[in-house]
């Protein structure tokens, strides 16, 4: 009995030593979901906007092969095109799809604006209005409705800082440990290290847009030579990004600026 007792306390203790790194949170529920359904879906099919409205049900999907609408309304059941680059307004955060096909055309208006979906209360960051004119008539109706962008999950990892600005990170720059952030992409929240303090923030994600926003830390003092302030500065000018070969890219309109390694 006693010997049982102590392999159990022996197992317990090496689970718990293990790596405590959340992997994607693809979902919580079982595989036979809705929600796991689409962000696979999102993820094998490479989908970074998604809409929906009501009175009838419609929804809309957009990646960068394909424009893919559904709906209940009869007649307009389905629209399905090429993908084709958005027009974007000059003024505001708007941007227009013009899409045309033999079946008809289809004008897509996404708008960032707050939107509540009519029948479950959600609260999305984005209004859409669809026009749908089928054939060469002037048969054509008007769907509104809630969207919102899935952000890209290749950016949900942990990440160190391994150049700054065209320079290597070196311990004479953060001499207690090199600036670090965890990106969580299911819920658009980071969190990590500065090089001097703790820190977290939000994320704002469009297609080919990435803003680090609501930047807070504590507020201990850093040592003379500690580029915290260089870091958070160029962190939070970031306006694009790439992920390749296990590294992030973070990028402003005046060229590269942070380049993370992955780790585990």
């Amino acid at each position: 009995m006693i010997r049982n007792v102590f392999f159990s306390i022996v197992l317990l203790t090496i689970v718990s030593c293990k790596t405590n790194k959340v992997p994607i949170q693809i979902s919580s529920e079982t595989e036979s979901t809705p929600a796991y359904k689409e962000q696979m879906e999102n993820l094998e099919q490479m989908i970074y906007f998604r809409a929906t409205g009501n009175e009838p049900f419609w929804s809309l999907k957009i990646s960068d092969n394909n424009i893919v609408f559904a709906s209940l309304n009869a007649g307009f059941e389905s629209f399905n095109a090429p993908f084709v680059a958005p027009i974007r307004a000059m003024d505001a955060n708007v941007k227009m799809y013009r899409v045309a096909t033999e079946s008809g055309n289809m004008n897509i208006e996404i708008r960032q604006e707050e939107c509540i979906n009519s029948m479950s209360g959600a609260i999305s960051p984005y209004v859409v209005k669809i026009e749908i004119t089928k054939g060469k008539t002037d048969n054509s109706i008007v769907f509104n409705g809630c969207g919102t962008y899935i952000t890209d999950a290749k950016l949900h990892d942990i990440w160190v800082l391994e150049k700054m600005n065209g320079e290597n990170v070196t311990r004479t720059k953060f001499k207690r440990e090199f600036p670090r952030i965890e990106i969580n992409a299911t819920t658009n929240k980071f969190f990590g290290f500065g090089g001097c303090n703790t820190m977290n923030g939000s994320l704002f994600f469009e297609k080919g847009l990435l803003r680090f926003t609501n930047i807070a830390s504590t507020m201990m003092a850093c040592e003379p030579q500690n580029r915290e302030s260089e870091f958070l500065t160029s962190l939070q000018s970031t306006t694009s990004y790439s992920v390749e070969n296990m590294k992030l890219t973070l990028k402003n309109q005046s060229g590269i600026e942070l380049i993370f390694k992955k780790v585990d």
